[in-house]
């Protein structure tokens, strides 16, 4: 019986050791899932800024090109809308342009 009782001590050692062990993996689990949510929020914050500086580029672009052109009306008008894209008073639309021209949508 004396024996029965120490291997049932063992067990019941062995059995907290895995609960323990089961409870460190989850805890680890836990905490690469929430970093990994936070560097996917971060890749989506970079990527968005590095679309708004291609936009912003796109535009000085243009705003050279219609100088070049001695195009004045198309010149003031890129000019005012890259001016409003820096002020915060529109924002860059991300998606595809047709040409490759750059767009913007004003903040309401």
């Amino acid at each position: 019986m004396k024996r029965i009782g120490a291997d049932m001590v063992k067990i019941d050692e062995g059995q907290e050791r895995i609960r323990a062990g089961q409870k460190e993996v989850r805890e680890k689990f836990e905490e690469i899932s929430e970093e990994t949510a936070r560097l996917k929020e971060e890749t989506n914050i970079i990527s968005k800024q590095s679309a708004a500086n291609q936009v912003r580029l796109d535009l000085m672009f243009q705003i050279v090109k219609a100088r070049s052109e001695n195009d004045a009306p198309e010149d003031a008008a890129l000019t005012q809308i890259l001016r409003s894209l820096i002020n915060g008073e529109a924002e860059p639309e991300l998606k595809q342009a047709p040409r490759g021209e750059a767009r913007t949508r004003l903040i309401n």
